[in-house]
């Protein structure tokens, strides 16, 4: 069992689904990363996934396309990522993180180098938004040499093949997407996810994690029975975009703790 495999059933375990928190790397200015992790996971998150920044972020919708933005006009680099996952590790964050990014940002730095080198820096699984699963062999077979989770994206559109082809390059976990769009803090979650989560499940036993639309306790308590973990980003860089910069680490861990809830004791 790999370790985002395990902290995810330990969550589920103790909370009935897992958190897992999204931020983008160098967001939102250079040197705020490390302390903004910290906040998530005083906050309850049980795992990280750190968005590396791309100038066309085609599965994104605005609020990451801004912070990405943002995070690129403040020097954000691909060479960077390792350095910073290294003084998150340095911070004492110990949590399973994930690198999620786009391909063309690996594709420069050279696939091989930035494999080896965040797994060297602490990361533990890699998400590549636009690899569909027919072109996936290479890159998840280089993941699994360095020790990474390859964790595939499946959108409700999935067939039975290309469900099939996505698990089987799959460890850690694979992401389910809530809705046929990009991502964005919604109303409410589609009718329809339960019975997609059903579809994917019977291909799988790996944890199945949800993404896009996650923003409210009654959105995350609403997975548990159908999903293994939530997955929230664009509520998360709204709530840092609203707080004055001496506050947003507090407010952050108040927010996640509103998404966890109610922490046992021994938390």
């Amino acid at each position: 069992m790999t370790r985002i495999r395990d902290a995810i059933g330990q969550a589920k375990s103790a909370r009935g689904i897992a958190m897992v928190a999204y931020l983008p790397l160098g967001y939102p200015e250079p040197g705020a990363t490390a302390a903004l992790v910290k906040a998530l996971v005083a906050g309850g998150a049980d795992l990280i996934e750190l968005g590396l920044p791309f100038s066309d972020p085609l599965a994104d919708g605005p609020t990451v396309q801004r912070a990405s933005q943002k995070s690129l006009a403040g020097g954000m680099s691909v060479a960077q990522c390792p350095d910073l996952v290294r003084q998150i590790r340095a911070a004492g964050v110990v949590i399973p993180l994930i690198v999620m990014t786009y391909y063309n940002p690996i594709l420069a730095y050279g696939q091989d180098g930035f494999i080896k080198d965040v797994a060297a820096a602490g990361v533990d699984g890699l998400i590549v938004v636009d690899v569909p699963p027919e072109e996936a062999e290479e890159i998840s077979d280089r993941c699994r040499s360095d020790g990474l989770d390859y964790i595939p994206l499946l959108a409700p559109t999935s067939n039975d093949e290309r469900i099939a082809l996505a698990v089987e390059r799959a460890s850690g976990f694979v992401y389910c997407v809530s809705v046929a769009g990009v991502t964005g803090a919604r109303k409410a979650l589609p009718e329809e996810l339960g019975s997609f989560l059903k579809q994917v499940r019977r291909k799988t036993d790996l944890p199945l994690g949800v993404g896009f639309g996650i923003s409210t306790r009654e959105h995350v308590e609403s997975l548990k029975g159908t999903a293994d973990a939530a997955i929230v980003g664009s509520a998360i860089i709204d709530v840092i975009e609203a707080s004055p910069r001496d506050a947003r680490e507090e407010r952050l861990q108040a927010y996640v703790e509103v998404l966890t809830g109610p922490r046992q004791a021994s938390d």
